[in-house]
């Protein structure tokens, strides 16, 4: 449970690094905040799904049943990480980039537990 919750952190912090980068980039480019979110969201997806997969959980489910369930999740987590993020830009005076650590960190918890518990349960 500790080696599997550390690859998580580690699979995690990866994909955090990419989304909060992308949004970094895009922003300065003339994007706004959320349109920059969605899009950091879909390419960290990919680190976060294939990381999951083959080392976090190590799944030996059919990847596309898996995928499938942690689309769910990462949907899920997704909502939840626009909401907040959108909360936090309307109504602090926080910069995009901080908003968005806060908003990455207090998702991941929620992710790990439907990860764990849902999407990479052993079927």
């Amino acid at each position: 449970m500790i080696a599997e919750l550390a690859r998580f952190g580690v699979v995690g912090i990866a994909a955090m690094a990419t989304h909060w980068c992308v949004v970094a980039i895009l922003v300065p480019l003339g994007m706004t905040p959320l349109i920059a979110n969605v899009i950091g969201f879909c390419i960290a997806f990919n680190v976060s799904f294939f990381g999951h997969h083959h080392w976090t959980f190590a799944s030996s489910d059919n990847q596309q049943d898996t995928f499938k369930r942690f689309a769910g999740v990462a949907i899920l987590g997704f909502i939840s990480n626009e909401a907040l993020y959108a909360l936090l830009l309307k109504f602090t005076q926080l910069d995009y980039r901080v908003a968005l650590i806060i908003v990455l960190i207090a998702v991941a918890g929620m992710t790990y537990l439907l990860s764990r518990l849902w999407a990479f349960r052993a079927r």
